[in-house]
């Protein structure tokens, strides 16, 4: 693999066209271990590798794939290395979120010129595959996003990284693409990472929740959902509002120490197959109350599914001018109580589950009331 730096170029377009997500990486404590983890508990499919025997000296990464979504789990092979560092103060957590783009140099450029800080200047990875080009931006806390472009390539995954065909294999559970990956941010900063996103990304604005939205009797947040020109791309970004005990963002910055992605939803066709299979895998969600499903047809009216069928999953439903949502959420993947999964299906719907604030919130503050940091 070669890797060199190459000019901008100028472009007369739409200043921040972006297609996709590409991959999202994960920096873990053992890269090997979260890959089994993925494939077994979720479905996914092994890919891609690159460590020791591909030339790397110290980390190893393994990509594993679903339909669209791509997961590079990436663990440090010797002490005192940033990635390490990173683990050590986040715990297992988002480090990037890869952006596909038609111009990773442009992209770049038109980020820098509106005030991003650089983290990544473009560069091109080769190999006899062809070439992918990439750069880099900061965003909050220390998640970044590299715009990747690979137009010009036909491997597997990237440049460095070799096929990845163990003889262990599981069957998918039905996960489509990354719906929404949700941001947590320190108290008063949500509104500067909104402008940074409108300013620097060119995104704008679709949905905005105050605590009088999302609160309980004890504890509350404010939300504002960000989203770039063609939708594909929504990034809500949460802040910790005043309560009477310790919020479930708090929470987050507290054991995250510092701002990082919260959750990360994943949509599916059938969320009531999906939820079924990652059940039976072992996958942990926060259970609803079952009075939840007694007003359910009032308050959404008619839907597709079975409300019966519904309850002992504990799948949520909401409503809005576009249509219903179903949707339910993991509990956390990883020791510390921060990151964890949405599974979301969507029958005409664009929001977010405004009407299942309280319900969900409700049961995190139940595993907070569990892990003694409510």
């Amino acid at each position: 693999m070669e890797t060199s730096t190459i000019p901008v170029k100028d472009q007369s377009t739409d200043f921040m066209p972006i297609n996709g997500t590409d991959y999202l990486e994960f920096y873990v404590s053992n890269a090997k271990q979260a890959a089994h983890f993925y494939k077994s508990a979720f479905g996914f499919q092994s890919l891609a590798y690159a460590g020791l025997e591909t030339g790397l000296k110290d980390r190893e990464s393994y990509v594993v794939v679903q339909d669209k979504i791509r997961l590079v789990l990436t663990s440090p092979l010797r002490s005192g290395t940033e990635i390490g560092k990173h683990i050590d103060k986040h715990g297992d957590g988002v480090k990037v979120t890869a952006l596909w783009v038609d111009d990773a140099a442009y992209a770049y450029s038109e980020a820098m010129k509106r005030g991003a800080k650089s983290y990544l200047e473009p560069e091109v990875l080769e190999d006899h595959e062809g070439k992918v080009i990439r750069s880099g931006i900061h965003t909050y806390g220390e998640v970044v996003h590299i715009f990747t472009e690979r137009k010009e390539y036909n491997g597997i995954f990237l440049p460095g990284y070799r096929p990845w065909n163990p003889e262990y294999k599981t069957d998918p559970v039905g996960l489509k693409y990354v719906d929404h990956m949700v941001g947590n941010v320190e108290l008063g900063m949500m509104n500067e990472w909104v402008k940074f996103y409108e300013d620097v990304l060119g995104f704008r604005q679709i949905l905005s929740f105050d605590d009088k939205d999302i609160s309980t009797q004890y504890t509350a947040l404010m939300s504002k959902v960000m989203s770039n020109g063609n939708g594909r791309i929504k990034f809500p970004i949460n802040e910790p509002a005043a309560g009477i005990k310790k919020s479930q963002v708090d929470e987050y910055l507290e054991f995250y120490e510092g701002a990082g992605v919260q959750h990360i939803a994943v949509a599916t066709d059938s969320i009531i197959n999906t939820v079924i299979e990652l059940k039976s895998r072992g996958v942990e969600f926060l259970q609803v109350p079952g009075t939840y499903y007694d007003a359910l047809n009032e308050r959404v009216g008619e839907i597709d599914e079975d409300i019966e069928v519904l309850r002992p999953l504990g799948i949520l439903v909401d409503r809005d001018e576009e249509g219903y949502l179903l949707q339910i959420f993991t509990k956390t993947v990883q020791a510390r109580p921060t990151m964890f999964f949405e599974i979301i299906q969507r029958k005409g719907a664009t929001s977010f589950g405004k009407g299942n604030f309280k319900a969900l919130f409700e049961a995190l503050e139940r595993e907070q009331e569990r892990r003694g940091t409510l």
